[in-house]
């Protein structure tokens, strides 16, 4: 909306360490990486330290110039910040430079309107732009920037900056309409799983962490899964049954980052609603990744910042193919339930673990019975199939059956005219001797 350079393919990464905010590797390797992940190369880096921000351009006249100097050397046609600009200071640094100027907060919208597919999505995208771009409008396009008198040339007073903000401001109000429609409609939905008392499961972590690899292995659906950070941006839901014969809804959700930003988390509230909502939070972390204790810190805050901080959370430690004398395996608490698995969802590893640390939390309400059902009691053998686990079945030469199965205890009215006894967890239901 304002007259600015183009962006290109290759980029000059900017880091600098503030007084107040210490210099941290990682977050100059997330900034290459988100690089990579917009299209762009980045073929130059500049770090230094400074006391403060310089509030018209960001950095000192010294590291300005070289950064210049960079570009020239280089042939770079963009420069990224690793941090939020405000919009004087991009503008200032754009006429400095004479390239397109892009702060972590413009990098990351950009990756995601890269992302999105669905209408969802878009719009999401689009609302966090406009909000973005709002607070960048200068003058608009130069030959309109004001109108203009005599016959045929006179216009209803505004200038063409003021026509671009309510243009703009009328198109966020529509967008956050459409939203908020479909923000009805996933409340709705969600209505309808907790009344049919369906657990929902939501995959958690940070970005690059395997959550949609992982969500395919279980699912076995065939979602976008890429080394990328933000390759998932749509939410996925599916259903899956567990051994236990419970069914699940499993949501994958967009991936979290350092410093994610307010205007993002806001417009993708309404996706986010899924893990704040959920019976269970599965938290996918990176086993191989070197700051895994940091993307744990980070995941947690934004979880907070939902209001899906005090939602129960089983860690899953993806990627262990990656590293050496490291099998897949439950790590549990004092009273031994699950609380973390080890495995890759890569390959397949430990998968089976997952299901039964997720069937152990979601049995808690459950109770093993035998069930003796004569040949007359066929529908209640098909109910019992439908709203239990059968671990076992054995007939008769009466046509009758012996049913081992778990039930949830809200079912057990379906027992009521059937003769059951105990199961103990350490019985052989196929050994157990069966007597009419």
């Amino acid at each position: 909306m304002f007259e600015r350079p183009d962006s290109g393919q290759k980029s000059i990464l900017v880091h600098l360490n503030f007084q107040s905010n210490l210099f941290d590797p990682e977050d100059l390797l997330e900034l290459k990486e988100l690089a990579k992940s917009a299209g762009t190369q980045p073929i130059h880096v500049i770090t230094g330290n400074q006391q403060r921000p310089d509030p018209h351009s960001f950095m000192r006249s010294g590291k300005l110039a070289e950064l210049k100097a960079a570009i020239e050397t280089h042939a770079a046609d963009s420069v990224l910040f690793n941090h939020p600009l405000s919009p004087s200071q991009e503008r200032n640094l754009e006429k400095a430079l004479e390239v397109r100027v892009v702060d972590r907060n413009g990098l990351i919208l950009d990756i995601f309107a890269q992302r999105a597919k669905t209408f969802e999505g878009k719009l999401q995208v689009e609302l966090a732009q406009l909000k973005h771009l709002s607070t960048r409008l200068v003058r608009g396009w130069t030959h309109l920037e004001r109108q203009k008198g005599g016959i045929g040339m006179r216009g209803p007073g505004e200038t063409q900056l003021e026509t671009d903000r309510r243009l703009i401001s009328n198109r966020i109000k529509l967008i956050q309409q459409r939203l908020e429609k479909v923000s009805k409609q996933r409340a709705q939905n969600r209505n309808k799983r907790q009344k049919a008392e369906i657990p929902a499961i939501s995959l958690v972590g940070y970005t690059n962490a395997g959550k949609s690899t992982l969500f395919n292995q279980i699912t076995k659906a065939n979602i976008y899964a890429a080394d990328k950070l933000f390759a998932t941006l749509d939410p996925t839901l599916r259903s899956y049954k567990l051994e236990n014969g419970t069914e699940i809804m499993l949501a994958d959700t967009v991936g979290f980052i350092r410093h994610l930003p307010h205007e993002l988390v806001a417009a993708f509230r309404s996706t986010l609603q899924e893990a704040s909502s959920a019976n269970l939070l599965l938290h996918v972390i990176d086993a191989n990744a070197d700051d895994r204790n940091d993307t744990i810190e980070q995941v947690n805050t934004v979880l907070k910042s939902i209001d899906a901080g005090e939602i129960k959370q089983l860690q899953v430690f993806n990627k262990i193919d990656l590293l050496e004398n490291i099998t897949p395996h439950i790590d549990r608490d004092a009273l031994g339930n699950p609380v973390r698995v080890w495995l890759s969802a890569q390959t397949g590893a430990g998968i089976e673990l997952l299901y039964q640390a997720l069937s152990e939390i979601f049995s808690s309400d459950k109770i093993k019975k035998y069930c003796y059902l004569s040949a007359a009691q066929g529908k209640i053998r098909a109910k019992l199939f439908d709203f239990a686990h059968v671990i076992s079945e054995e007939t008769d030469e009466h046509g009758g059956c012996k049913l081992g199965i778990e039930i949830d205890k809200k079912y057990l009215g379906l027992l009521s005219s059937v003769r059951i006894e105990e199961m103990l967890d350490n019985d052989s239901p196929t050994t157990k001797q069966f007597i009419v």
